[in-house]
C-alpha cells in the first residue's frame, strides 16, 4: 500500500475519515495525520514512537495494518522499474535500488512539504493587516481565557508533549469487529501484557512507549498548522469539525453526551470548562483559521513503467 493511500494531497495530505485506511482486509486504529510540516517534528506518530521521517516511512511501509511490505519484495519491485534503477544509481551510487535509500528519498520529498506563509506568520513578521479584527479577538482568547497557548505554542503551535485531554472513544471503532482485531494485533506488537490484551477496549496511547500506567490515554499535542484541511480531528478522528473541537474544550474535555476519556485518572489538570460565549467561540475559530495558508496541491506525477529485468534471450542463455 502506497503512502498516498493514507496521505492524500486533496484531503489535507491525510485522510478525511475518522480512521486511516489500512492494508486491504484490515482497518487502521488511529486517525491519519497530515505530512505537511512533518519535517519539523522531532518525533512522529501519535505516540511519538519514531524519531525521524526515515524511520516513519519504514515503519508505515512495513506495518501489518498499513503498507504491509517486506524489504526484499519492495526492493525487487523497485528493481523492475528502469527509471527508478537509473535514478537510485545516480543519487545513491548503488547498482540496484536499496530499500534503505527509498526511505531517504521519501523523507527528502516530505521535507519539501512545508507551509510557512500563513496569515499568522505574516502578522508576526510585521504585517498587522494580515489578521482581521475578529481573528485578533480570537488571538487574545487563545493566549488568555481559552488557554490554548499552554500546549499549542512555539513556531509549530505545539509543545510536542503528550497529554490526556479527555478525548472520548470513537463509537464506530468500538463496534467494528475488524477494527478490534487490528487493535488486538497492535496490542501484541507493542508489548501489551496478556491482561491488557484481553481487557483493553481503548487506545492506551503514550503508555505503549513508557509502560507507565499514568501515561494511558496520552497523545502528542498536534500542530495547529494546516488544520483547516485536515479534518477529522484527535487521535481517533472523533470530531469532524473545529467547531466540535472548540465545544469539546469549552465543556472541559467532554463531548455533547458528556463522554470523556476511558482513563479519567490521567486527564490533564489543564483541561477545565472555559465558559466561552458563542461569540467568543466564533472569534476563536476565526483565529484558528489563521494557522493555515493556501491549500497545498501538487500535480500527480506520471509513474514510470515496470519492465522485466532480463530479456528472454538472456534467460535462455542463463539456463544453458
Amino acid at each position: 500500500t502506497g503512502c498516498s493511500t493514507c496521505h492524500e494531497p486533496s484531503q489535507g495530505w491525510a485522510w478525511a475519515e475518522d480512521f486511516s485506511r489500512g492494508y486491504p482486509g484490515t482497518v487502521h486504529w488511529r486517525n491519519s495525520q497530515t505530512i505537511i510540516n512533518a519535517a519539523y517534528y522531532p518525533r512522529n506518530f501519535w505516540a511519538g514512537s519514531v524519531s525521524s521521517l526515515e524511520k516513519q516511512a519504514r515503519s508505515a511501509a512495513r506495518g501489518g495494518v498499513a503498507g504491509n511490505g517486506e524489504n526484499d519484495i519492495m526492493e525487487a519491485r523497485l528493481a523492475l522499474i528502469p527509471e527508478y534503477v537509473r535514478r537510485f544509481r545516480k543519487v545513491f551510487g548503488t547498482e540496484w535500488p536499496l530499500i534503505r535509500d527509498a526511505w531517504r528519498a521519501i523523507s527528502a520529498y516530505e521535507r519539501t512539504l512545508v507551509q510557512r506563509d500563513t496569515p499568522l506568520d505574516k502578522y508576526l513578521l510585521g504585517d498587522k493587516s494580515a489578521l482581521t479584527e475578529q481573528q485578533l479577538r480570537g488571538k487574545a482568547l487563545f493566549e488568555g481565557k481559552a488557554g490554548c497557548i499552554q500546549c499549542h505554542n512555539g513556531a509549530m503551535a505545539t509543545d510536542f508533549s503528550y497529554y490526556n485531554i479527555g478525548v472520548p472513544p470513537n463509537k464506530r471503532w468500538e463496534e467494528d469487529g475488524l477494527a478490534q482485531i487490528t487493535f488486538r494485533f497492535e496490542q501484541y506488537a507493542k508489548g501489551q501484557t496478556e491482561e491488557g490484551y484481553r481487557s483493553a477496549k481503548s487506545d492506551w496511547g503514550f503508555y505503549y512507549r513508557t509502560k507507565n500506567k499514568w501515561d494511558r490515554g496520552k497523545f502528542r499535542t498536534p500542530s495547529l498548522r494546516y488544520t483547516m484541511y485536515t479534518a477529522p480531528y484527535m487521535h481517533n478522528g472523533v470530531f469532524y469539525t473545529l467547531e466540535e473541537v472548540v465545544d469539546f474544550y469549552n465543556r472541559g474535555g467532554m463531548d455533547e453526551e458528556g463522554r470523556t476519556t476511558p482513563f479519567p485518572e490521567n486527564k490533564s489538570k489543564l483541561i477545565r470548562p472555559l465558559g466561552l460565549t458563542d461569540e467568543e467561540k466564533e472569534d476563536l475559530l476565526a483565529f484558528l483559521e489563521a494557522f493555515s495558508g493556501e491549500e497545498i496541491i501538487v500535480e500527480p506525477p506520471e509513474l514510470p513503467e515496470y519492465a522485466p529485468l532480463f530479456t528472454k534471450q538472456e534467460l535462455m542463455e542463463a539456463r544453458k
